[in-house]
């Protein structure tokens, strides 16, 4: 089997060392992830240095971008001039860094919701739909959707059916208003929320932070690991 540093590697060599099947490696090559292979006379697929560093950035940029993404980066690699290539990196970048901030934001407003005492309620500090939603800076439509999926579920007024959400409520609706602002989606919120006890709330959503705040690590992490092989990639001397 040929080495990394082989002058000219078959498909499944690239496969064997970037960790994907033979048929991917054709697949990397057809979606224009990979340069295109030189062919022998027999018509047998030759790849060389760039194939394989190709192949390892977009394993990297996948997990740090996304699959879609990762694409359009490596594409800009081998067919546009550095600065577009350049352009797309610092956007993700860019992007993971307002992640990063407003998970930082999501934090710090869990912190201090959750400690909040909620204590001598009385009915007239229940807040209505419209209220809420001006106190959130959310549309009302938006209380009504969490009602519907139950991350925030209000008291209903006994005569009419309105809406109204008590004091313990507004401050759950406070804490999925930012954690829908982290980038938290309707399905993990519904889980993490809905069906935990009031009381353990705190400790499992800070448990979702820590995890979400991994998840932005690992995917700066890896464009870290792809920005290695995208240099490899557009060097002049891979191309000789």
């Amino acid at each position: 089997m040929q080495t990394l540093n082989s002058p000219v590697m078959r498909t499944i060599d690239v496969a064997r060392h970037a960790g994907y099947s033979v048929q991917q490696v054709r697949n990397l090559e057809r979606d224009g992830v990979l340069p295109p292979a030189t062919r022998t006379a027999a018509g047998y697929r030759v790849y060389g240095e760039v194939h394989l560093h190709s192949a390892l950035a977009y394993r990297a940029l996948a997990a740090g971008t996304g699959p879609v993404e990762a694409k359009r980066i490596l594409r800009a690699a081998h067919e546009c001039p550095p600065s577009e290539l350049f352009a797309l990196l610092d956007a993700a970048h860019a992007r993971l860094d307002r992640e990063r901030t407003q998970l930082k934001h999501a934090k710090e407003a869990v912190e201090a919701i959750s400690i909040e005492p909620v204590d001598d309620v009385r009915p007239s500090d229940s807040m209505s739909v419209s209220e809420l939603a001006t106190a959130l800076g959310v549309r009302p439509s938006t209380l009504r959707h969490w009602d519907a999926e139950g991350l925030v579920v209000p008291d209903r007024a006994s005569t009419r059916g309105t809406r109204r959400y008590s004091p313990a409520q507004v401050r759950d609706a406070r804490v999925v208003h930012q954690l829908r602002s982290a980038g938290y989606r309707i399905g993990p919120l519904r889980a993490l929320i809905s069906h935990l006890p009031r009381g353990h709330r705190s400790k499992a959503i800070g448990a979702a932070l820590a995890a979400r705040d991994a998840s932005i690590t690992a995917r700066s992490q890896a464009l870290l690991d792809a920005a290695a092989e995208l240099s490899a990639v557009i060097s002049p001397e891979i191309h000789r």
